[in-house]
């Protein structure tokens, strides 16, 4: 039995309540999904921004009565104070997953990043604190490691930031370990890499790279790849993200306080991601036939990402169940129920 399914049985036979701030977006409502699974009663914060109701109503769908019962939400914004002592009374356990992601948002408009990523982040670092939760586990970044070329990537080795928001999850990592040495507090980071997979949001102009080009194949359209299409990701499925956040949750005392990778430890370039996605939506009877379409190189993007996750499995049990072609299959079929849902 690996150490998340054990984790899994540990938790239904000890209920808590867990805080997911972000609660309506993509990673959040996966996160919800689980949880309410497992029979935990869920507090949910999230003021809209970038989740949405919808999310929620397919989490309803999916759970049962009992189980939708043991959640409540509070529409609320991470940069009020208030809203996040709110939120913390009575926790156990913080999952903090709000914040505004994309590295062109923070270039086209770096003070609201900032708002949200920092400052929202330090608000619910004190909210935590005083609440006297039992852990903290927050979103970091793989962007934190910025213009650091070597591969894969190591937690204690990385460059300087590329944008706007590296900078603000870099700093997320700066105050938790401040609050770690001042305050006795320890929140612990996960650095995601390229997470995708059902409810990430493939409509907007910062929609990520997956739903984008799957939303755009499944329509007809055109799909864009920035540069030559030999830029290269470390692409996790949402549910290796969802094992990494239970296990740091729950984790002993000592791996507690420190930063983590959540990634499968691989390299998929743009290119084969097209393939992939092209060739997993022919198998389900939704063929595309166009040429993806080159196009400049995006400002502030890194040319090559790959994650050592030997960290999270020796400290945290991590051992991620999808690799990427395993995660494509699943995440197609619910772009395509999407797709026909909304025409």
């Amino acid at each position: 039995m690996s150490a998340y399914q054990a984790l899994k049985r540990s938790i239904v036979d000890n209920p808590r309540t867990w805080l997911i701030t972000g609660v309506a977006g993509f990673i959040g409502s996966n996160l919800l999904e689980h949880l309410l699974k497992l029979n935990q009663t869920v507090i949910g914060l999230d003021n809209f921004a970038t989740g949405h109701q919808y999310n929620l109503d397919e989490v309803q769908s999916l759970v049962t009565e009992e189980q939708w019962a043991r959640f409540r939400f509070i529409e609320g914004d991470i940069t009020n104070l208030s809203d996040c002592e709110s939120a913390c009374a009575g926790v156990d356990y913080v999952l903090h997953q709000a914040a505004l992601g994309s590295v062109p948002r923070s270039i086209n408009d770096p003070i609201t990043s900032n708002a949200a990523n920092i400052s929202g982040f330090l608000n619910m670092l004190v909210a935590a604190r005083d609440a006297s939760v039992q852990s903290f586990t927050y979103a970091a970044s793989s962007s934190t490691y910025g213009d650091h070329p070597a591969l894969p990537k190591v937690e204690d080795e990385i460059g300087n930031p590329l944008s706007p928001y590296a900078v603000t999850k870099y700093v997320n990592e700066l105050y938790a370990d401040v609050f770690a040495r001042t305050y006795g507090f320890k929140a612990t980071g996960l650095r995601y890499f390229n997470v995708f997979g059902q409810r990430q949001d493939p409509n907007g102009a910062y929609a990520a790279v997956a739903p984008k080009w799957a939303s755009a194949m499944i329509a007809g359209e055109p799909v864009y790849i920035n540069g030559d299409g030999e830029t290269s990701r470390d692409f996790c499925f949402i549910e290796n993200a969802v094992q990494a956040n239970l296990l740091a949750a729950t984790a002993p005392e000592s791996a507690r306080g420190e930063v983590y990778n959540v990634a499968v430890g691989d390299r998929t370039t743009l290119n084969i991601l097209f393939d992939s996605l092209k060739e997993s939506l022919a198998g389900i009877g939704c063929p595309y036939v166009e040429q993806p379409v080159y196009r400049e190189f995006r400002e502030g993007d890194v040319r090559h990402s790959q994650a050592s996750i030997e960290k999270a499995k020796v400290k945290l049990g991590y051992e991620p169940e999808y690799r990427i072609q395993d995660g494509i299959g699943k995440a197609m079929s619910w772009y395509q129920g999407l797709q026909a849902k909304n025409s």
